[in-house]
């Protein structure tokens, strides 16, 4: 009977250590999809000035910058992989902390796959969509992240959970399943895996999912319809409108579009904890 109390007390007592550990003023904020996600456009120099209650927990280790994997930095691009662009997590961040208190800091975790089809972060089916493109680029990138994308940020995220609060989920992706009408239903579930996984509930963290590129000569704009539906499905979906932001090809924004992006998904995340008439633009 001793031993039992003893063993009870021991757990409470290491559970409690790790609550207090856990700062509820640093906001996390999970980030996948595709090559948008991972940042495509120049890295400027405005865009090197950060402040440093915007932190990216590193996903990969990295030697330029120098960087390791699983450890928190002022996140100064690039956000993504070790030579990836700008992204919309970019502005995002910057402009949660331009608007939050002082005594909250903002971290964020992106891995991402240009190219990939959102199966790729299903936990059940990813196997079967780690070949779509044949190309060594491609299957360099996934074997980067030890073969998956998907409990890569898991791992990550549950790590990022002893230092913080996981408050939302970002999505850019959508060009590879351009057409696909069970777009939503895949989202859904990969949202719900990691809701499960991570012990979160959907209404403490909502999912927020960009439109893709719909700029002159675009590959894949007929996509946001689809993407448009995805409130449909996961109520505490969100999307985020990208008319307007100007793009580098027919697929990708440009630096500017990003920002633009990023202070969107952030006016979008801030107007649901209250606040508002924050602006859209840079």
């Amino acid at each position: 009977m001793k031993k039992m109390r003893f063993i009870v007390f021991t757990g409470l007592f290491l559970l409690s250590m790790n609550v207090l550990a856990q700062d509820s003023n640093f906001h996390i904020y999970l980030c996948f999809g595709q090559s948008n996600m991972e940042g495509q456009g120049k890295i400027e120099e405005q865009d090197k000035i950060v402040d440093n209650r915007f932190q990216v927990m590193q996903s990969l280790d990295c030697s330029t910058p120098k960087r390791t994997k699983g450890k928190w930095y002022t996140a100064i691009p690039p956000l993504c992989q070790c030579e990836s662009g700008l992204s919309p997590t970019d502005y995002f961040g910057r402009t949660m902390v331009k608007h939050l208190p002082d005594s909250i800091k903002v971290g964020v975790i992106n891995v991402a796959i240009g190219g990939c089809d959102i199966r790729l972060f299903d936990k059940d089916q990813y196997h079967n969509y780690d070949r779509t493109h044949k190309e060594r680029w491609f299957t360099s990138k996934i074997a980067n992240y030890n073969g998956n994308p998907y409990l890569h940020l898991i791992n990550l995220a549950k790590l990022a959970q002893k230092d913080g609060v996981i408050k939302g989920i970002l999505l850019h992706q959508g060009e590879t399943n351009t057409g696909d009408s069970l777009w939503p239903k895949y989202v859904n579930k990969i949202y719900n895996d990691m809701l499960v996984e991570l012990s979160l509930n959907s209404n403490d963290v909502p999912l927020l999912a960009g439109e893709v590129f719909s700029g002159n000569n675009n590959c894949c704009s007929e996509m946001n319809e689809i993407i448009n539906k995805l409130p449909e499905v996961i109520t505490t979906a969100h999307i985020i409108s990208s008319q307007g932001c100007p793009g580098m090809d027919n697929a990708h924004f440009n630096s500017e579009g990003y920002r633009t992006l990023g202070i969107r998904y952030a006016t979008q995340m801030l107007s649901l904890m209250g606040y508002q008439n924050i602006p859209d633009k840079k």
